[in-house]
């Protein structure tokens, strides 16, 4: 019975760390305005093909982890279709966290890679953390170009595509130790 303990803390303290946050009337419009605040981010809306948002990701882990969140693809300013994210990562870890991420297209070949259906990032890459003043590399196993501790002052770090692809992620709450090994899966489901 023991044995069963942990994973059952650790799916519940999972679920009540998704549930806890509040629900909103929009959540996508809401989680996209607070990405357009910060200023390493504004130029991809201008200039991206697509991108997908998640409004939040939970994850959670003891020695065995995984990341679970629903998005949206956008692609003009529309919704093109619905995307799901699910990670699994094992190594040293110990906590649960919830996050939003946002993933820039930069072309059309971009774009038709993460929409075709299932798609991994490659364990490799990174995602820039935006924040109210700080900015770092945090490892999500998504694609974009690495960032630095940002001034006290709010101001961003310059951040550009990798592979085609940029990641930013806004932690919601939570507090997360860990040194992983594991991948991002997303799927894809057009409207």
């Amino acid at each position: 019975m023991n044995a069963y303990r942990y994973p059952i803390m650790l799916i519940a303290l999972m679920l009540v760390l998704i549930f806890s946050i509040p629900a909103q009337a929009d959540k996508f419009t809401d989680t996209v305005n607070v990405y357009k605040k910060s200023e390493s981010v504004q130029p991809f809306f201008k200039n991206a093909y697509g991108y997908a948002v998640f409004p939040t990701i939970g994850k959670a882990g003891i020695g065995i982890g995984g990341a679970y969140g629903k998005g949206q693809v956008y692609k003009g300013g529309n919704v093109t279709g619905e995307t799901s994210l699910m990670k699994a990562t094992i190594g040293f870890q110990l906590g649960a966290q919830a996050f939003s991420e946002i993933i820039f297209f930069q072309d059309k070949r971009a774009y038709n890679e993460f929409t075709s259906g299932e798609f991994e990032f490659d364990a490799a890459a990174s995602a820039v953390v935006v924040t109210a003043g700080v900015q770092g590399k945090a490892g999500t196993q998504g694609a974009t170009a690495g960032a630095s501790a940002g001034p006290a002052t709010g101001k961003q770090v310059k951040a550009s595509y990798h592979k085609g692809m940029a990641v930013f992620v806004h932690i919601k709450g939570g507090l997360m130790f860990e040194a992983t090994i594991g991948g991002q899966k997303f799927s894809f489901k057009a409207k």
